[in-house]
C-alpha cells in the first residue's frame, strides 16, 4: 500500500526535530502573517540592547519587511552574505538609524541562531489578479532566525522526485515565493527513496541537469529521505550549506550550491590544514574544481587563524584571467578579498602588506620574485620568507614541476601545499626521473585527501561520458595499425579531416538548431606549422579553392559556417618564430574582420582572453551568432583548465598522447550544457588501433577501474542497439499509422519505447560514419521516423489532456526532448542571398534555371513562414516586389532592406503600445531590450513611467490603477514573446 504523503511529511519533521538535529517544530505557523510575527519576535529578542527594550512599532517593522522583498533568490543570497558574516536590516527611528542583526553566519549551531521547521504553509500569490483557487500549500520549510531558507517538497513512491521539481518550478512561476519566502536559497525534492537538492533560481533558469543527490565522503549515495535529512538537513550541516557552501556567481547572477564531493574535499583540506598536513584533491576534470578550490582557499584563510596568506597558483598566463575572473565573480559577494597580481612588484606589495587575503598569481611571477627580485637580507625578503602561507595549486599535475616546488618549499619554510587535479601522476605515468625529485603527485603533495573519479562523476551526472571515433588515413572507420606517419602531414589527409569536420559532423555540432544555438569544436594538431597549414586550408575551402566543398545543406542553416580561429604561443627568439608571427598577424586580421575585435602581436594575451571568452559563451553578447566561433585550431592551448560547456567535440589529428594529456583534452568536451548534449565527442584521425588502446588505458587509470561507465558504445555497438530498439518499436507499433489505434496503456508503452529509440537513433546519427541512405538498410525511412514523431506528439497531448491540468501521466517522461528530429531551419540570410542573386541575375544559364531558383526561394520562405511568420511575411513582401519590379532593386542591398523593414515593424509595435497605454517610449524600448525569455526584469520602472492620469483622461472605461499596471506589463510581455522576439531572431 502506498504511504500517504502526510505520513511521509510527519516522519521527516520527527527526524528533523528529534535528537541532535536542533530544529524546533512550529505547528502554529501556517500563514505569511504568522511568519512575519514570528520573525519580528526573534528579531526583537536578538536586538534588545539596540532597541533599548522598546519593541518595533508597526511602521518600523514595515521598513524591515520592505527590505525582505527580494526581486530574486540571487539578491536574497547577496543580502545573506552580510557584512563580515553578520546580516542586518536597518530601521530609521527618529533621527537614529538602528542596525539590527538578523543572523550571524558565524553563529552556526549556537549563539543567536534559532532553528525552526514548519509545514503546510499557505502560499498566497503576490499577484492581486490571481484567484484564490491557485493558492498552494508548501510541504516542509526550514527557517533560520525566522526566515525560510530551505524548502522541501515530498512525494510518495508512486511519483518521481521530478514531479516535486516541476511542482516547485510551477510555484516559482506563479509567484508563490515572495515576501518572507523570497529569501529561500535551497530546494529539496524527494519521493522517499530518491532525494535531491538544487539551488533556488527563477522558473526560467531551473534546469533538471543541475539537480544533485547527496553522497558520503566515500562517494556512496545517500538517497533515502530520512538518511538525507540526517546528513544534510541537521544542524550544523544545513546552516553550513547556506552559510559556507552556497556560492554567488556575480557574472551569471545566480546561486550555486556545492555538490557533496566538493564539500567533502573542502572539509578534507580544512581537516588536514588543522593538523599541519599537505595533500591533494583528485576531482575529475569538468566537475567544478575551480569553485571547489575557491572555497577551499577561502576557508583556509577564514578558518585557520595562523595562516597569513593563501596563494592560488596557476601555471599559464592565458588562463590566469579566466580563473581570476571566476574567483572574483565568486568573491564579489563574499567575506574575503581576492587579489590578482599584475606584475612581480604588485605580488611583493601584496605579500608584505600585512593583510590576510587570498592572492591569485602565476607560478612564473612567483619564480621571478624569488630568483631575481628579492634580495637576501632586505626587509621584504625576510617578511615574505617568514610568512605562514598555504598554497593551493590548480592543475597540480603540471602547474608546478617537482624541481620548482622544492625550490619554493625551501624558500617558504612555513608553507602548506594543496594540489587540485583531475589527472594525478601515478606510477603508470610519472614525471621524468631527475635525481631524488618526486615522480608522482602523492610524492609531491602528500596523500589524496579526497577522490572523485570520471566514473563517479558520470554516474552522478556531474559530467557527461565520452563517445570516441577512431579514424585512420585509409578512410572512415579504417582500423589498420600499420600507417605511414608522413601521410598525416600531407594535404589529401588534411582535406579529408576538414571534410569530416565540415560536412560529416552536423549532428556533433547540432548545426540543425541554427544561428546562435550550434555547438563548438576544437581541432588539436602536433605542431604550430601543422596548425597554420590547417588554418590556411580552411580559408581556401571557404573560398571554394579546393575539391572539398561546404554542403548546401549546411549553408542553408548557417551561411557563414565554419567560422575558424587559431591560437598558439609565439616568442621572439625561438626557431621559426618570425614565420609564426607573420601567420599570427594574418589570423589576428581575420579575427578582426569576423568580430571587430582588433589585436596586434603585442596584445596576443588579450587576444587569447577574448578568444577564451568567445568560446565559453558565458557573456551574453557571445550568445549571438555574429559573435560566435565554430572551431578553434590549437596545439596544446585550451586542452587543460579551460571551461566552455558549449564545446561538444574535439578533433585530434596527432599521435596518441600520454594518459593525463588525453583525459585533459577529452574533458574539454564533457561539460553539461543542455538537454541535447549527450556526450563529450572525440574524433581521432591517426593510428586508430594504438589510439584506442591509449584511450582505454587512460580511462581505466582515471576511473580507478574499467571503461564501461566513461565510454559510450562504438559504432558497431550503437548500430546493434539501434537495430534492437527499432525491432522493439515495430513490435509495439509496426507502422506509424497503427499508433492511434492503440489503447491508453499501449500508448504509454509506445511513448517509452519511442523515447528510447529516439535516444539511440540520435547517438547513431552523431557518428561521422552515419549516412542518411543507410536507414533503409535498417528497415526504416526518414519519412517513417517523422510520422512516428507526429504520432508521438499526438499521444503526449492526449495524455496531458486526460490529466486535465497540462501534466503528463507520471508513468511516462514529460520532459523528454526529441533528439533525432531533423527539422532543418533554413536561415533567412541564405534566402536573402538567393533573392539578391535573382536581382543580379548573373548566375543563371537560362530562364528555366531562373524559374527553378524562384520556386526554391518560395519553398524556403514557406518553410520559414511555418517557423517564424513575422520574418516570413517580410521576406514574402520583398521577394514578390522584386519579381514585380526588379529594376527598382538594382544596385540595392536586399539584406539592408530586410533589416530596415524588420526594425520598422518593431518600432510600429512599440509605438502602438505607447499610444494605447500612455507610457514613456524610451522606457518601453529599454524594457524590451533587456527582457529575458519574454520577462521584463524591472517592472517598477514601467509603472513609474506610465502616465495613468493621461490614460484615465483619454480612454473610455479605463482600468483602475492597480489593474492598469498589471495589464500594461502583461500585454508588453505578451508582445515581446509573440510579436517582437520573432522579429529580433538572428
Amino acid at each position: 500500500m502506498i504511504e500517504l504523503e502526510s505520513n511521509i511529511e510527519k516522519k521527516l519533521i520527527d527526524q528533523l526535530s528529534s535528537g541532535e538535529s536542533q530544529w524546533t517544530y512550529r505547528p502554529d505557523l501556517h500563514t505569511e502573517a504568522d511568519l512575519w510575527n514570528n520573525f519580528r519576535y526573534i528579531l526583537e529578542q536578538n536586538n534588545k540592547a539596540k532597541l533599548n527594550d522598546d519593541p518595533l512599532s508597526d511602521s518600523e517593522f514595515e521598513q524591515v519587511k520592505n527590505q525582505l522583498q527580494f526581486s530574486s533568490f540571487y539578491e536574497a543570497g547577496k543580502w545573506l552574505v552580510g557584512e563580515n558574516g553578520v546580516v542586518y536590516v536597518h530601521v530609521q527611528r527618529g533621527n537614529e538609524t538602528l542596525h539590527l542583526v538578523v543572523m550571524n553566519q558565524e553563529h552556526i549551531s549556537g549563539g543567536t541562531s534559532v532553528y525552526e521547521v514548519i509545514n503546510q504553509y499557505q502560499a498566497l500569490s503576490c499577484d492581486e489578479d490571481v484567484i484564490q483557487e491557485r493558492n498552494r500549500r508548501f510541504d516542509v520549510s526550514l527557517m533560520i532566525n525566522g526566515i525560510p531558507l530551505i524548502h522541501i517538497e515530498l512525494k510518495n513512491k508512486e511519483h518521481s522526485y521530478m514531479d516535486a521539481f516541476w511542482q516547485i518550478k510551477k510555484y516559482i512561476g506563479e509567484g508563490k515565493f515572495h515576501g518572507i519566502f523570497s529569501a529561500v536559497q535551497m530546494f529539496v525534492v524527494s519521493n522517499v527513496v530518491n532525494t535531491m537538492y538544487f539551488s533556488a533560481a527563477n522558473a526560467t533558469d531551473l534546469n533538471p541537469k543541475f539537480i544533485s543527490g547527496w553522497s558520503d565522503s566515500e562517494n556512496k549515495p545517500v538517497s533515502d529521505y530520512l538518511e538525507f535529512a540526517k546528513s544534510v538537513l541537521s544542524i550544523p550541516a544545513a546552516h553550513e550549506m547556506i552559510a559556507k557552501y552556497t556560492v554567488l556567481d556575480n557574472d551569471a547572477r545566480k546561486l550555486l550550491l556545492l555538490r557533496p564531493y566538493q564539500i567533502h574535499a573542502i572539509e578534507a583540506v580544512r581537516s588536514a590544514s588543522r593538523k599541519g598536513e599537505s595533500g591533494f584533491v583528485w576531482h575529475t576534470t569538468g566537475s567544478g574544481k575551480t569553485m571547489t578550490s575557491y572555497k577551499a582557499t577561502r576557508n583556509l584563510l577564514m578558518d585557520i587563524p595562523s595562516i597569513e596568506k593563501t596563494i592560488f597558483l596557476i601555471d599559464r598566463k592565458d588562463l590566469d584571467v579566466q580563473t581570476k575572473m571566476a574567483f572574483q565573480s565568486y568573491a564579489d559577494n563574499d567575506l574575503v578579498d581576492v587579489d590578482d597580481t599584475d606584475n612581480v612588484t604588485d605580488l611583493i606589495k601584496k605579500l608584505t602588506d600585512g593583510n590576510r587575503q587570498m592572492i591569485v598569481t602565476t607560478i612564473q611571477k612567483l619564480q621571478r620574485m624569488i630568483d631575481w627580485r628579492l634580495q637576501k637580507g632586505t626587509k621584504s625578503y625576510e617578511k615574505i620568507k617568514g610568512l605562514k602561507v598555504a598554497f593551493v595549486v590548480d592543475e597540480c599535475h603540471r602547474a608546478v614541476t617537482p624541481a620548482t616546488k622544492r625550490k619554493l618549499e625551501n624558500f617558504f619554510a612555513n608553507s602548506l601545499w594543496y594540489g587540485f587535479t583531475g589527472t594525478p601522476r601515478f606510477d603508470e605515468n610519472p614525471y621524468p626521473e631527475m635525481g631524488d625529485l618526486p615522480r608522482t603527485t602523492e610524492q609531491m603533495y602528500g596523500k589524496a585527501l579526497h577522490k572523485y573519479t570520471i566514473k563517479e562523476a558520470i554516474h552522478d551526472e556531474a559530467v557527461l561520458g565520452f563517445q570516441v571515433e577512431y579514424l585512420g588515413a585509409k578512410g572512415l572507420g579504417n582500423m589498420d595499425a600499420e600507417e605511414d606517419i608522413s601521410v598525416y602531414e600531407q594535404e589529401p589527409h588534411m582535406l579529408q579531416v576538414i571534410d569530416t569536420i565540415i560536412n560529416r559532423s552536423q549532428n556533433k555540432l547540432e548545426i540543425k538548431r541554427g544561428k546562435g544555438k550550434s555547438y563548438e569544436a576544437i581541432l588539436t594538431v602536433k605542431s604550430i606549422a601543422i596548425a597554420q597549414k590547417y588554418y590556411d586550408l580552411f580559408k581556401r575551402v571557404k573560398r571554394g579553392e579546393t575539391q572539398v566543398k561546404i554542403s548546401e545543406e549546411i549553408t542553408k542553416v548557417l551561411p557563414d559556417f565554419p567560422k575558424v580561429a587559431i591560437t598558439y604561443s609565439i616568442a621572439e627568439n625561438e626557431e621559426g618564430e618570425p614565420v609564426n608571427q607573420e601567420k599570427m598577424k594574418e589570423a589576428l586580421q581575420d579575427y578582426y574582420e569576423m568580430f571587430g575585435a582588433r589585436y596586434d602581436l603585442s596584445q596576443i594575451q588579450s587576444y587569447n582572453h577574448n578568444l577564451n571568452d568567445r568560446l565559453a559563451r558565458k557573456n551574453g553578447k557571445f550568445k549571438s551568432r555574429d559573435q560566435q566561433l565554430d572551431l578553434v585550431i590549437v596545439v596544446d592551448r585550451l586542452l587543460t583548465g579551460f571551461d566552455a560547456p558549449c564545446v561538444s567535440t574535439i578533433f585530434i589529428d596527432r599521435q596518441p598522447m600520454a594518459p593525463h594529456d588525453l583525459i585533459q583534452a577529452f574533458s574539454r568536451t564533457n561539460r553539461i550544457y543542455d538537454r541535447l548534449k549527450m556526450y563529450g565527442q572525440i574524433v581521432t584521425f591517426q593510428a586508430p588501433v594504438r589510439f584506442k588502446e591509449a584511450v582505454d588505458d587512460a580511462v581505466r587509470l582515471y576511473s580507478a577501474g574499467g571503461t564501461g561507465e566513461a565510454l559510450a558504445g562504438d559504432w558497431e555497438e550503437t548500430e546493434k542497439e539501434f537495430v534492437a530498439t527499432l525491432a522493439t518499436l515495430r513490435t509495439v507499433a509496426e507502422k506509424p499509422a497503427i499508433v492511434p489505434t492503440l489503447s491508453k496503456e499501449q500508448k504509454k508503452v509506445f511513448v517509452k519505447v519511442f523515447q528510447h529509440f529516439d535516444r539511440v537513433f540520435a547517438q547513431l546519427k552523431s557518428f561521422v560514419r552515419f549516412e542518411k541512405d543507410q536507414l533503409e538498410h535498417y528497415g526504416i525511412t526518414e519519412q517513417e521516423y517523422d510520422d512516428y514523431v507526429a504520432h508521438y506528439r499526438n499521444v503526449m497531448e492526449e495524455l496531458k489532456s486526460e490529466k486535465g491540468n497540462g501534466e503528463v501521466d507520471p508513468t511516462v517522461t514529460d520532459d523528454y526532448e526529441l533528439l533525432s528530429y531533423d527539422r532543418v531551419k533554413i536561415d533567412y540570410d541564405y534566402i536573402i542571398a538567393l533573392i539578391q542573386n535573382i536581382v543580379i541575375e548573373d548566375d543563371f544559364q537560362n530562364e528555366e534555371e531562373r524559374q527553378r531558383k524562384i520556386d526554391e526561394i518560395r519553398d524556403h520562405i514557406e518553410a520559414l513562414n511555418e517557423e517564424n511568420p513575422k520574418l516570413g511575411a517580410i521576406l514574402t513582401h520583398i521577394f514578390e516586389d522584386v519579381l514585380r519590379n526588379k529594376e527598382a532593386y538594382q544596385g540595392r542591398d536586399i539584406s539592408a532592406i530586410f533589416e530596415g523593414m524588420r526594425k520598422e515593424a518593431i518600432a510600429q509595435i512599440i509605438d502602438e503600445f505607447v499610444a494605447k497605454w500612455y507610457v514613456d517610449r524610451d522606457t518601453v524600448i529599454f524594457a524590451v531590450a533587456h527582457a529575458s525569455n519574454g520577462i521584463i526584469k524591472d517592472r517598477n520602472i514601467l509603472k513609474e513611467k506610465g502616465d495613468y492620469a493621461k490614460y484615465k483622461q483619454q480612454v473610455d472605461n479605463p482600468l483602475p490603477k492597480f489593474r492598469y499596471n498589471t495589464s500594461m506589463i502583461a500585454e508588453l510581455e505578451q508582445l515581446i514573446d509573440t510579436e517582437i522576439q520573432p522579429l529580433q531572431e538572428r
